[in-house]
């Protein structure tokens, strides 16, 4: 499952996988963000809440998520 959430006045976006074929099963929600070098997976998002119902809200402290990928200062 994949949704947009709103975190620091930017729009990111999140992934979930529900099921696998081999392996046991993640069940976490992760911050995701497709690079010139390919697909990048953040830590679980574990301080927010409602992400896959498409309200998240932020509950937790100042630290930042991922780092922001350089856009070649493109906006």
């Amino acid at each position: 499952m994949l949704r947009y959430f709103e975190a620091g006045g930017r729009v990111r976006r999140a992934i979930s996988v529900v099921k696998k074929r081999s392996g046991t099963h993640e069940d976490t929600i992760r911050e995701f963000q497709l690079t010139s070098g390919g697909l990048k997976l953040g830590p679980p998002l574990t301080e927010f809440n409602g992400i896959l119902t498409g309200t998240p809200t932020y509950v937790g402290g100042l630290q930042p998520l991922m780092p922001e990928k350089s856009n070649g200062g493109q906006t």
